[in-house]
């Protein structure tokens, strides 16, 4: 009777608990058991994994073979064993020396040649592994994602047979990384000089950058709502080591190639407005991530926002404050990361117009179309603009530019770098306890944003935004003190609120 004990790591959510692959050799009728709470993929690999032994060059050894995955009671899923189950059924046969296993972890999907295909999640097994002071063996379309946390310490390889070498001491292992992976290729540069016009937008998409606020663009179609929110994600400052890891975490769960060259950049997610609440928030028997937590530490730009199902939208409400989702099943609960920036753009009618000669909507249908969208979801956004059609001649006459991407990024960068000397977070984020200490007003002043409050019939969320959006403005023009100049524009951002009590007012 033999007995090996290889480690391994499942992938539940954006953590990698620790799987010990037991494997036992023993007299009797040939047969292999497969036990631990393994879903029917893991099932498979008895199939797999005998196919990848033998065209490798070994021997299935023709005993009693059983298959201990443990915990049992954490669910397995996916190919991610076959490779531990190979590799401990050939320690136990003595066909490789068991004495080289301990000092690492295995993850890898055997096909029936015995080579090694990716597996989703490598990334937070291999951050596991480093804590666990253990090396892990990834197949080598999984380097690139390894190699982000672990280039000295986990290697990876092309088959079984290049692995049983290595334990062997008869071939080390490397990471084997994508060609040229520390090169971005940029494709289609944009700049905030081809939108035309729109320097209001331009301005509010300047703040929304620089404090992280949630940001909603109201207008008729064709006046550059949809240009305006692409340019957003050229304007963030790239992410921070630590941010950089959390979404890569998240991207390893999906088939979004990744390595040095983009793990970077900020995510922009833009889904259609037929997406499910799964789709949006992440589901299934299984959960998986959403869009919410795809565009983790990134932008969510969501277009054309009435045509979205009314609880879809109402699904945001609670990510867009706690930073995170649980998706909840009978048998377990799933925490993905979701703290994103959210951005909006919608016509303010069902034909696009709600005003002038265009206009073919009566009030009462206006009032009825923008109610699709809840008020405690349009609560949640920060600023909100109006992106009005261009005047007449503009498009003739070339039309006002303004400052290109470049100029405006350094003045976000400049304002961000003041916000995490700070509060260590950009503005966005802070708690009411914060707002107190880095906004304080003059008595006079939230007593104008007071009533101001009371005019518009706005609640004490947005008071708080205002009073964050303030201090936004405030960093970009390099005040220490928040003043009355910076609460009235801020104030200016509501253009949705007002809209609303307008055509409230003319439907009754």
């Amino acid at each position: 009777m033999s007995l090996a004990i290889i480690q391994s790591r499942a992938c539940v959510g954006v953590s990698a608990p620790l799987v010990t692959v037991e494997v036992h050799i023993s007299n009797g009728l040939p047969g292999f058991n497969l036990v631990g709470l393994a879903e029917t993929t893991v099932k498979e690999a008895r199939d797999r994994v005998r196919s990848a032994i033998v065209n490798s060059g070994f021997e299935f050894p023709a005993r009693r073979i059983t298959v201990n995955l443990a915990p049992a009671d954490l669910p397995k899923e996916g190919g991610r064993f076959d490779l531990p189950i190979a590799l401990g059924i050939l320690a136990a046969s003595s066909q490789i020396p068991m004495t080289k296993l301990n000092g690492h972890e295995f993850v890898g999907e055997l096909a029936l040649s015995g080579q090694l295909r990716s597996v989703k999640g490598a990334l937070p097994a291999a951050v596991a592994s480093i804590d666990a002071n253990r090396s892990l063996v990834v197949p080598d379309d999984n380097g690139g994602q390894v190699a982000l946390v672990g280039r000295d310490i986990h290697v990876s390889a092309p088959d079984l047979m290049s692995v049983c070498r290595h334990l062997s001491g008869q071939g080390a292992l490397m990471l084997k990384e994508p060609e040229n992976a520390d090169v971005e290729h940029v494709t289609n540069p944009r700049c905030m000089q081809d939108i035309i016009g729109q320097q209001q937008g331009k301005r509010a998409l300047e703040i929304a950058a620089a404090g992280s606020h949630n940001l909603l663009f109201l207008g008729p179609p064709g006046t550059g709502k949809t240009m305006l929110a692409s340019r957003m994600a050229d304007l963030l400052p790239p992410m921070s080591d630590a941010e950089a890891l959390e979404t890569a975490a998240i991207t390893s769960l999906t088939e979004r190639p990744l390595h040095e060259g983009n793990w970077k950049k900020r995510p922009f997610r833009t889904p259609h407005h037929s997406s499910s609440m799964p789709a949006l928030v992440g589901g299934g028997t299984t959960p998986k991530p959403g869009e919410i937590s795809l565009a983790h530490n990134g932008l969510l730009f969501l277009d054309e926002m009435p045509e979205f199902e009314r609880k879809v939208l109402d699904s945001l409400r609670e990510p867009l404050e706690s930073g995170e989702i649980v998706i909840s099943r009978a048998n377990s609960k799933t925490c993905f990361p979701a703290r994103f920036q959210l951005i909006g753009a919608l016509n303010p009618s069902p034909t696009g117009h709600y005003e002038g000669k265009l206009s073919r909507s009566n009030p009462q249908a206006t009032l009825k179309y923008l109610n699709r969208l809840s008020g405690p979801f349009l609560d949640r956004f920060d600023l909100s603009i109006e992106i009005p059609a261009l005047p007449r001649g503009t498009l003739a006459e070339g039309g006002d530019r303004g400052e290109t991407t470049d100029i405006v990024k350094a003045r976000v960068e400049k304002a961000r770098a003041v916000m995490l000397a700070r509060a260590g977070k950009p503005n966005c984020v802070l708690s009411s306890r914060e707002i107190e200490t880095y906004c304080p007003l003059a008595k006079e002043d939230a007593d104008f944003l007071e009533t101001a409050l009371h005019r518009l019939g706005l609640s004490i969320r947005a008071y708080h935004r205002i009073i964050k959006v303030a201090r936004t403005i405030a960093d970009l023009a390099g005040e220490p003190h928040i003043k009355r100049g910076h609460l009235a524009e801020a104030l200016g951002y509501r253009s949705m609120d007002r809209l609303l009590k307008q055509l409230t007012a003319l439907a009754s």
